[in-house]
């Protein structure tokens, strides 16, 4: 019987390529997505290829989205093998300039949506005793940046959550948790953050300004420098995560490129996937 696997966010970027890349090898993929309009391009490639994807509506600020979305696995396959919480968005913008909506709506689609859809399938993989859940995170999730930090902070939030989460359901219920931490990649990533929060074109205004124009200029030229180290492509950032969910002892939390480990070697260099603390947690505490 094929491994199934919920995907979150797959309209485009590492969910689009993920769902592909597993799709081809041999899981019974369930490709979710808030908005079915953008489904297009991948509806095409299951058609053109003949890959066993199903698309699924979901939308991770939405409980009752997420229920609907993952009784319909159970009620065709019977249980929940993986889900990838990969669904996301960027937001660069000072704290003192978002709005408390904007605040929220990071806050919501970065972090809690992987808090409730975790959430609403622990139940059917506690029953299994086994599962895996693999969350796309980021350097972010490591590395607080200027202009990122609410964004960071909710990457910061999966990154405990996910931590505390392993150090019982792992040992307790054969669930593997791993955190996917990728640096830059190139896809609608970062255009979708600038229309979401700019402020007249830019992320900020009045004393900031200074400030956010160097932070831009020093993007440039590492841009210009070597992309090619700097970001990664959506399918490149795809085959880390099917590394992880093919791994019988998968990490904690693994960056996705030599980029991404050097630029977290400092929060990282004590113990790089993670193992070595949730043990230590787990026998502390249980």
């Amino acid at each position: 019987m094929k491994r199934n696997v919920i995907i979150t966010g797959t309209s485009t970027g590492v969910g689009f390529e993920s769902a592909i890349l597993f799709a081809k090898q041999n899981y019974r993929v369930y490709a979710t997505m808030r908005n079915l309009k953008k489904a297009d391009a991948l509806q095409e490639r299951i058609t053109t290829e003949g890959l066993d994807i199903e698309i699924l509506e979901l939308d991770v600020t939405d409980t009752q989205s997420i229920k609907k979305a993952v009784e319909t696995v159970v009620a065709k396959d019977g249980q929940i093998d993986l889900l990838i919480n990969n669904a996301g968005a960027g937001f660069a913008k000072t704290t003192e300039q978002a709005t408390e909506e904007e605040i929220r709506w990071v806050t919501d689609v970065n972090y809690l949506g992987t808090v409730f859809c975790t959430q609403t399938v622990l139940p059917y993989m506690r029953q299994q005793k086994s599962g895996q859940i693999i969350n796309i995170t980021s350097v972010g999730g490591l590395v607080g940046q200027p202009f990122n930090e609410l964004y960071c902070a909710a990457k910061f939030a999966i990154e405990g959550f996910a931590e505390g989460l392993a150090t019982y359901v792992s040992p307790a219920f054969n669930i593997k948790i791993s955190n996917v931490e990728p640096g830059g990649i190139s896809t609608e990533f970062m255009a979708t953050a600038i229309g979401k929060t700019a402020v007249d074109g830019k992320f900020a205004t009045g004393e900031y300004l200074p400030i956010f124009e160097k932070y831009m200029a020093g993007n440039q030229q590492r841009a210009n420098e070597g992309a090619e180290q700097v970001y990664q492509t959506g399918l490149e950032v795809a085959q880390v995560i099917l590394n992880v969910a093919q791994n019988e002892n998968p990490p904690l939390r693994i960056r996705s490129s030599q980029w991404a480990e050097d630029f977290c070697q400092l929060k990282t260099a004590a113990d790089p996937d993670g193992t070595k603390l949730v043990k230590n947690i787990t026998a502390s505490f249980l």
